[in-house]
């Protein structure tokens, strides 16, 4: 899917095509939100008979009588991939939270260790875990800067810890207000892995002001010396300055000798050991932006490294000793900044690979550095470097031509899970498991060639069982039409939605009032812009548990729509339309969003036109009348959350952008989100706990000097504002739109110039 909610957008000049509706006329549908009018939606204000006699929907206290059954519309199996590899998840049953790496002691190939973000370091056996992991270690207490990119990043085990029992842990700590970035050693008493006890400092550097940008990956080298790589710290003011100076540890990629001095050594080899001018004896290469993973060859003892870009290109690195690797002269080989007609190249080495990560409307992309398989499973693979994507979930295996180092790639997992990918790792053995937020661990396995059992998945939208065969225009009648109080803005299309259950099943209401859907479920929604359908997406909870979304474009004639293998743009009439790919639907549907986005109690607490029955009532009592729950929600809608429309006369102004934030920005914005900063956008938090108002912006003032997230009375110099009247990268949300959505973007601005300072509790309080 897209990076939208389910979203309804009230209007009353859609009475007839509501009327037009219930007389069996064509309808569309939809499964992401948007901004547009929306055809299965209607007017709340009341019935009656229109001048040509025709009933208007009259209010009711439900919309439905009954749950339809729903014979045809069900979950098909995911598409098989084409691969000769893929990932398997394994360990499913293990009770992780938020897995940054994972590793087994040097010499002990029973048990993995597990880094989890929050501080802890849990345990379990190799086989038959049990579901609750053993903790060995737990540093919560020294932890900061969890809600944005720091955190306990990374870990890594002594090559003599039998002997020592040391681990080197590199995570965020110190305050919110003074992030500092740390290496500690932790010893095991009984060198096995267990009572972790004395601690010991070995480096630590003041960060940046800003979240993100911390890097935090360490890993020992076959040399025996401690790497360790950190980020350029998210600068504020210039972003760029760290990459080329040598007198910090910012955008480096370190190298200690932790085994002699105190608390180390420097190598002899280290290109600045020398230097008397002020250089960083520790760096062993610089010139990165945010190196977050790297790991070294078992086999070659080459250092791979994975540079997360700016603006357009992601990129892989072998890193020599001594290297300068470009940034911020240079993204990948490409000059930087863009606009910059020729820049020089001398002592730049260019990565191994890099691939495109295009702008907004198009893409978004952060790289997470891998590992060379060396592994015993997967002859075919030995020696390809595996490395994704941490914010599309994608999966790549790379080959180098040993005669002319051009490298290979093949695709081995389109990112359909949605998984924020933190690092892949090496068993003793040399196979690869990979980490992602939330209780996730895959491996690299040989993926069958042949078809599984079952129908193939759908190549058209008539074929899919959601729709009439006959007439796709119109939906099959196990479908349940919704709407939502708040949209996301799609280029202003008109939209429709539905949501089909398999018999029997139900939907549980989480205590946030997120909507979890059962297995076998499937939301339809539709796109049509000028009259003309665009696009139809699926958005479907397969039988593993996890969800797909999978987009079908309209044929000319408007008589069905075909499956997409991948994103795509189309010229429609003046605009440009984008069709996402499957890895784009799950980047913003992710698991700490809640998946549906626009399936939650605030968002569908709303009088809703069923053009079926021709009334006029509340969704929520509609769904809890037909049993669409699995528990009565217990209180009257007028008793829980709702959210108001953005455009909407007469609500609270400070509400309205909420509720905009809320649709447009809490999917990547929200605690453990893939957005930068530790900003919160959820609908429930309060301005004084968002951390926006007169806050630094975590990727530079986009050219406007002293430019806060959000500056009181200011939207020009506020970036929340700017970015949203962006067009080019700086685009936010960053995903499939390419025009402004001038009418709520100014509720927005309003609100920013309506606030007199900011409240206690946030930057620049009062």
């Amino acid at each position: 899917m897209d990076t939208q909610p389910y979203c309804m957008h009230l209007q009353a000049t859609i009475v007839s095509l509501g009327l037009a509706l219930a007389l069996g006329a064509a309808a569309t549908f939809s499964g992401c939100g948007n901004n547009g009018n929306s055809t299965n939606d209607g007017p709340r204000d009341g019935g009656g008979v229109d001048v040509d006699g025709a009933v208007r929907p009259q209010p009711a206290r439900y919309g439905l009588d009954q749950r339809p059954a729903n014979p045809t519309c069900k979950a098909p199996p995911r598409p098989p991939s084409t691969a000769s590899v893929k990932l398997e998840q394994v360990y499913k049953n293990v009770q992780l939270d938020n897995p940054m790496t994972m590793a087994q002691i040097p010499g002990d190939p029973s048990r993995w260790y597990v880094a989890e973000r929050s501080g802890k370091i849990l345990s379990f056996p190799v086989q038959n875990p049990p579901d609750s992991p053993r903790e060995d270690l737990n540093i919560a207490n020294q932890i900061t800067n969890l809600g944005s990119e720091g955190g306990l990043l990374g870990m890594a085990f002594h090559p003599n810890f039998s002997r020592n029992g040391y681990v080197y842990l590199s995570y965020t700590t110190g305050t919110e207000e003074r992030i500092v970035s740390a290496i500690r050693r932790f010893t095991s008493a009984a060198r096995d892995g267990t009572a972790f006890g004395a601690q010991a400092d070995v480096l630590a550097f003041n960060q940046e002001s800003s979240g993100n940008h911390k890097g935090g990956c360490v890993q020992f080298g076959p040399d025996g010396y401690l790497y360790a790589s950190f980020g350029d710290g998210g600068g504020v003011g210039d972003p760029f300055f760290h990459g080329q100076e040598t007198t910090s540890f910012f955008s480096k990629v370190l190298r200690i000798d932790i085994d002699h001095g105190d608390p180390y050594a420097i190598p002899d080899d280290n290109p600045f050991k020398n230097d008397t001018t002020g250089k960083k004896k520790e760096i062993f290469a610089y010139g990165f932006r945010n190196p977050f993973r790297f790991s070294f060859d078992r086999v070659s003892r080459e250092l791979w490294l994975g540079d997360v870009g700016q603006d357009d290109w992601e990129e892989i690195d072998i890193v020599k000793n001594g290297g300068n690797y470009g940034w911020s002269l240079k993204e990948g080989t490409h000059c930087f900044p863009p606009s910059t007609t020729s820049c020089s190249s001398a002592g730049l080495i260019d990565p191994i690979y890099e691939y495109f990560n295009p702008p907004p409307p198009n893409g978004v992309g952060a790289v997470t550095g891998g590992r060379v398989y060396r592994g015993k499973a997967i002859p075919e693979l030995v020696g390809s470097y595996l490395f994704g994507d941490s914010q599309t979930g994608e999966v790549w295996a790379m080959s180098i031509d040993p005669v002319s180092r051009k490298p290979s790639v093949t695709r081995i997992d389109d990112g359909s899970t949605g998984d924020t990918l933190t690092s892949f790792n090496e068993d003793l053995d040399g196979e690869i498991f990979v980490t992602a937020l939330g209780n996730k661990v895959y491996k690299v396995v040989q993926n069958p060639t042949s078809e599984p059992p079952g129908a193939p998945f759908p190549e058209k939208l008539s074929q899919t069982g959601c729709v009439d065969p006959a007439q796709p225009k119109n939906p099959a009648p196990g479908l349940v039409p919704y709407g939502v109080n708040s949209p996301l803005w799609s280029d202003g299309a008109d939209k429709e939605r539905y949501l089909a259950l398999p018999d029997t099943k139900k939907i549980h209401v989480q205590p946030d009032g997120d909507f979890d859907l059962p297995v076998g479920s499937v939301l339809v929604k539709t796109f049509t812009v000028s009259g003309k359908r665009i696009e139809t997406r699926l958005f479907v909870r397969h039988d593993d548990g996890d969800w797909g979304g999978y987009s079908y474009e309209w044929n000319e004639e408007q008589t069905d729509a075909t499956l997409l293998p991948s994103n795509k743009s189309k010229t429609v009439g003046h605009q440009t339309w984008y069709f996402p790919s499957r890895s784009d639907c799950m980047s913003c549907h992710s698991t700490v969003a809640g998946r549906t986005l626009g399936l939650e109690v605030g968002q569908l607490n709303g009088d809703f036109v069923y053009a079926s029955t021709q009334r006029i009532a509340n969704q929520l009592a509609t769904f809890d009348h037909i049993g669409l729950f699995d528990a009565p929600l217990g209180r009257a809608p007028a008793e829980l959350t709702r959210y108001p429309n953005p455009s909407q006369p007469g609500a609270d102004l400070g509400d309205r952008a909420a509720s905009y934030l809320h649709a447009n920005c809490s999917f990547c914005h929200r605690p453990n989100g893939i957005g930068g900063g530790g900003t919160d956008f959820r609908y429930g938090t309060s301005l004084a706990h968002r951390r926006v108002c007169n806050e630094n912006p975590e990727n530079g003032d986009l050219g406007v000097p002293g430019a806060k997230i959000v500056t009181p009375g200011a939207p020009e110099t506020s970036i929340l504002s700017l970015r949203v009247h962006a067009l080019d990268f700086r685009r936010m949300p960053p995903l499939a739109t390419s025009l402004v959505d001038t009418a709520d973007t100014s509720v927005l601005d309003a609100w920013i110039r309506s606030l007199p300072s900011c409240p206690k509790g946030d930057g620049g309080a009062d």
